[in-house]
């Protein structure tokens, strides 16, 4: 493991964190979200001040107003510092597990592009499609490059069957009667297919198995502490890209 590499990669990832959660405000007058913005836990700035698709100014007078903004600015700078060190912690791991092998770049591109996509479901409760496909091309760039570097193009036929295979697999489980998949979570599913399928079939495994056993941990806590009722929409885009994160590591 090389110490530089793994602190630059920690530097990037601080910087491309707190560069998704500049990008919300933009996205969220693009992208309006299906409800409220849902940010709990440590994305959340505190009530009323998240920069989700739902931010509104307060009512009009002046001192409420000059409120508003000082309260949304520094929630928007505790949000960023938490994006930032969550940036960190992505690339610096990605690094440290990875090393300098080829297709560590499309990893890194994947990444931070899934940082961006998870504060957006988290604020907007959205996957907006360019985004999704912005994270594919990028993250396919990366590992036809690492399959040049290396002479091994079967490896792109592993990554693509990965893709396929969690694009079938999300989109039959969002067809179930009652399933509260989206089909931005099913394209964001084959996206994320790429890297694991590149890995091989321990990391596919891994990857589909992990988001549903991160969400239902999740899901339970703010059950359990009452933040959520048992309709609340709640985004799932955040734990499909931490299962993956956790089954490149793992693997």
């Amino acid at each position: 493991m090389s110490v530089g590499l793994v602190t630059a990669a920690a530097l990037l990832g601080a910087l491309a964190g707190v560069l998704s959660d500049r990008a919300i405000p933009v996205l969220a007058r693009r992208f309006p979200g299906s409800g409220p913005p849902i940010t709990p836990g440590l994305l959340a700035a505190g009530s009323g001040d998240s920069p989700g698709c739902a931010d509104r100014p307060p009512p009009s007078a002046a001192a409420g107003l000059m409120a508003g903004r000082a309260g949304r600015s520094t929630g928007r700078i505790r949000a960023g510092a938490v994006l930032g060190a969550v940036g960190a912690v992505v690339f610096g791991g990605l690094a440290a597990v990875r090393g300098p092998e080829p297709a560590l770049p499309g990893y890194l591109l994947v990444a931070g592009g899934g940082l961006v996509l998870a504060r957006a479901d988290l604020a907007c409760l959205r996957l907006p499609d360019p985004l999704v496909a912005a994270t594919a091309l990028a993250g396919g760039a990366g590992l036809v490059a690492a399959a040049v570097a290396t002479g091994t193009p079967v490896r792109l036929w592993a990554a693509l069957a990965g893709a396929v295979l969690s694009f079938t697999g999300y989109a039959l489980l969002a067809l179930l009667p009652g399933s509260r998949l989206g089909y931005g979570d099913v394209k964001l599913a084959a996206v994320l297919g790429l890297p694991l399928g590149w890995l091989g079939w321990r990391a596919l495994g891994l990857g589909l198995l992990l988001p549903h056993l991160l969400n239902g941990v999740v899901v339970l806590g703010l059950l359990a502490a009452r933040r959520v009722r048992r309709d609340t929409a709640l985004p799932f885009g955040p734990a499909l890209l931490a299962g993956a994160w956790l089954a490149v590591l793992l693997t």
